[in-house]
């Protein structure tokens, strides 16, 4: 029996499924050189929204409604994301470079931001001889905003630049494995970070956080090195006047579903992520776990982005509708908080664990879902698709950096509150803050699922709509 050639070619590419990404003028090697900077930003991601949180609140004593905020600092700027985009398309250069000043200077920012990160921590925390009281506060916020900024404007960058060198047949395929490469950071970075602070020490964060900073550098510099195409431009095209952003925005925004769409981004990002600032801190403080174990949910919530993703691509392929799809995640979400309350009663790490998988599980469903009926926007005028994106991004950075410090501050009043005993006796305990939030979150994936349903009842995509538009198009 003889296999034929067409057969072991379609099993390849079953087995290496962006084997196809390559093309003649983005060659593999220089395709995963490139994707390292998704895992530097999946890495700062770890760092930002993962460990440092649990350290600040359990190890360092920092109250969460601080924490809660100077984790919604990095995430309030990504709305930014879409006018850095924006600039990065017009960029008027002589040499002719146009994403990679963008990315480097977000590596600068990344890496300064990491590099101040431990000392302003120490300092917020009480770890302080001399100088102002306010030197903790500021230090702290200037880290975690140099940080983010650095993060959004790497990644903005980086995506358009994979994008300019792919060709249109490849170009989905290349943005996926982006994708994919910065899940795999934030899981890897999950692991070898929480192994460094298993035995926790005020030395061993600032090594361990000024050793990230130095590695994104270099992770950075290798990815964009020799990447972007040169093309000199003459003084008569830099002297021409740049198109202005309002009026693609206007443009946008004076279409149909637009509005609701962005709402229903908008709370459901606030349901799923008020928890960021407190799922690792409710697992060391009230299940016990160490650093390492809380840092490792990270890692599982990021394996159930990454299952989310590869079901989202069969529904996606099978022509469900993208509201609908949004809607299972939320339903699974319900599961998933449902699962993290219930783990302290029972006091069950593995409980706990189930249910920051299907935490990421729901929360990647329903981001792609939204994601996907924000490409297929009615648009008019100059706004095109990657405004919509812009517009998109915009609802959810802001969802999401208001939710972390709601959590973070809910959790603090309740908190205080149920140890003063005015909530009565059964509830003075330090899981009860926790629990208001989780429960809280629950109402609001109620609330966005009545928000959706009149999206659902609409046909969100045509079947040409359908067949033309792959998951691997997406941005991030």
């Amino acid at each position: 029996m003889f296999i034929r050639a067409e057969t072991v070619k379609k099993i390849s590419t079953d087995l290496l499924p962006f084997s196809d990404a390559v093309s003649e003028d983005l060659p593999l090697s220089q395709l995963l050189r490139m994707s390292l900077f998704q895992f530097s930003v999946g890495m700062a991601a770890v760092m930002l929204l993962g460990t440092l949180n649990r350290v600040m609140i359990v190890e360092l004593s920092v109250p969460a409604f601080v924490v809660a905020i100077m984790i919604a600092i990095p995430v309030l700027v990504a709305p930014f994301r879409a006018l850095l985009g924006f600039r990065s398309d017009t960029y008027k250069s002589a040499i002719g470079w146009k994403r990679i000043p963008y990315l480097w200077f977000g590596s600068l920012y990344q890496f300064g931001g990491l590099a101040i990160m431990p000392m302003g921590l120490l300092v917020l925390s009480g770890s302080q001889a001399i100088g102002p009281t306010w030197a903790g506060e500021v230090g702290a916020a200037l880290a975690f905003l140099l940080t983010g900024l650095g993060m959004h404007m790497t990644q903005t960058a980086g995506l358009a630049l994979a994008a300019d060198r792919a060709t249109e047949e490849t170009r989905p395929k290349v943005v996926a494995l982006l994708y994919v490469m910065f899940l795999i950071g934030m899981a890897f970075s999950a692991l070898i970070i929480g192994a460094l602070l298993r035995d926790f020490s005020e030395l061993r964060l600032v090594q361990v956080v000024q050793g990230t900073a130095v590695v994104t550098l270099l992770l950075n510099l290798i990815a964009l090195w020799r990447q972007e195409r040169v093309r000199p431009m003459s003084k008569e095209e830099r002297a021409e006047p740049r198109p202005l952003f309002k009026d693609a925005w206007n443009d946008l925004v004076s279409g149909g579903s637009a509005g609701r769409l962005l709402l229903v981004v908008f709370l459901g990002t606030m349901a799923f992520n008020m928890q960021d600032v407190l799922l690792e801190p409710y697992g060391g403080e009230i299940l016990g776990l160490s650093v390492s174990a809380t840092t490792l949910m990270t890692a599982t919530w990021a394996a159930g982005a990454l299952v989310g993703f590869a079901i989202a691509a069969r529904w996606l392929a099978a022509g469900i509708s993208t509201y609908r799809m949004a809607a299972r995640g939320i339903l699974f979400g319900l599961a998933a908080f449902s699962a993290v309350i219930f783990a302290a009663p029972f006091n069950s790490p593995w409980l706990f664990y189930i249910g920051a998988t299907f935490i990421g599980f729901g929360g990647g469903l329903f981001g792609v879902a939204t994601l996907t009926a924000a490409m297929t926007l009615p648009t008019t005028g100059m706004a095109g698709r990657g405004l919509a994106l812009g517009a998109w991004g915009a609802a959810q950075a802001t969802g999401a950096g208001l939710s972390i410090f709601i959590g973070g501050a809910l959790r603090d009043l309740v908190n205080h509150a149920a140890g003063n005993g005015i909530l009565g006796e059964a509830l003075a305990t330090p899981t009860t803050g926790y629990s208001v939030v989780y429960h809280t979150e629950i109402g609001l994936l109620f609330v966005t699922l009545i928000v959706l349903g009149p999206l659902v009842k609409v046909r969100a995509m045509t079947t040409e709509t359908s067949a033309k538009l792959e998951l691997a198009d997406f941005p991030t």
